[in-house]
């Protein structure tokens, strides 16, 4: 009979706390890359992609200065980018133990959340994160996402409002432009949201192949509905678009068109667009 051998057993809270805060993670990241992240309601299977070189290089830079929250943060979007979003809210919450004050810690981790359709904890993490700084764009933003979700349209259009002079760019400035209009829209302020449209909140200069920008131009009718999405499109500008455009439809009370948008936004296999996760949601209140 072979002996069995003991082994020690690593306290890697202990080592955490005084070496390098995302050891575990670092221990665990061979095998994160094929970890199921999220599994949707039709019982389909989303898994993360293996780090190309970002996430290595992110955990050497930690390792050098393990309580740097910058380059905390720096680790988790780099995992954030190969979408093993369980891996950086592993990340963020390790962050967290270090900077328990640090909104942005808050804004990333509420934001992985989201992604995970964790929405409940996404709403903590960001209202928490407002608290200590109510001007951080990301936290506007996301938070305004999650009100949408939630059905609270007027609360999520007062976020995107806070939220466009304080766009740190162009694209960021679209996004929250459109945001607000579909949440003005879904409150059922559809004047007033062609008026906010009209006063051209978003006029910095940006691509107009962007998903935001082409989903303004058609709520302006500058293209048509037809138009919208292309040949050549990615999975996640597609997901974008065709949920930009089911809403749009819903709006103006053709639900049929609506569903079959929604429906198009999750066949697009971009399951961590918001434009995807929006359509899981719609498609379930039009279950109810």
């Amino acid at each position: 009979m072979t002996p069995r051998l003991s082994l020690p057993v690593v306290n890697w809270r202990a080592v955490v706390l005084s070496l390098v805060c995302v050891v575990a993670v670092s221990g665990a990241a061979p095998l994160a890359a094929q970890q199921l992240e999220y599994r949707s309601p039709a019982g389909v299977e989303y898994r993360a992609r293996p780090d190309t070189g970002p996430i290595a290089r992110a955990r050497d830079a930690l390792a050098r200065e393990p309580r740097n929250v910058d380059l905390i943060i720096a680790l988790g979007v780099a995992q954030s980018g190969a979408l093993q979003f369980r891996e950086a809210v592993e990340t963020f919450t390790h962050g967290l133990a270090i900077a328990p004050g640090n909104a942005m810690l808050y804004r990333w981790r509420g934001h992985r959340h989201l992604s995970l359709r964790e929405f409940d904890k996404a709403l903590a993490d960001l209202t928490h994160g407002m608290a200590i700084d109510s001007t951080n764009y990301g936290i506007l933003f996301h938070l305004g996402i999650i009100r949408f979700i939630r059905g609270e349209f007027s609360a999520a259009a007062e976020l995107f409002r806070r939220a466009q002079p304080v766009a740190p760019n162009p694209g960021e400035l679209a996004g929250s432009t459109d945001w607000r209009w579909m949440s003005l829209a879904r409150a059922g302020r559809l004047t007033e949201a062609q008026t906010m449209l009209e006063q051209r909140p978003d006029s910095l200069p940006v691509d107009p192949n962007y998903g935001y920008a082409r989903r303004l131009a058609l709520y302006r009718g500058t293209i048509r509905p037809s138009e919208l999405i292309r040949d050549g499109d990615d999975e996640t500008t597609v997901a974008t678009l065709a949920y930009g455009l089911g809403n749009w439809n819903l709006v103006r009370g053709d639900t049929a068109a609506a569903r079959t948008m929604f429906k198009r936004s999750l066949a697009s296999g971009g399951w961590a667009a918001f434009g995807f996760i929006l359509s899981e949601v719609e498609l379930d209140r039009m279950r109810r």
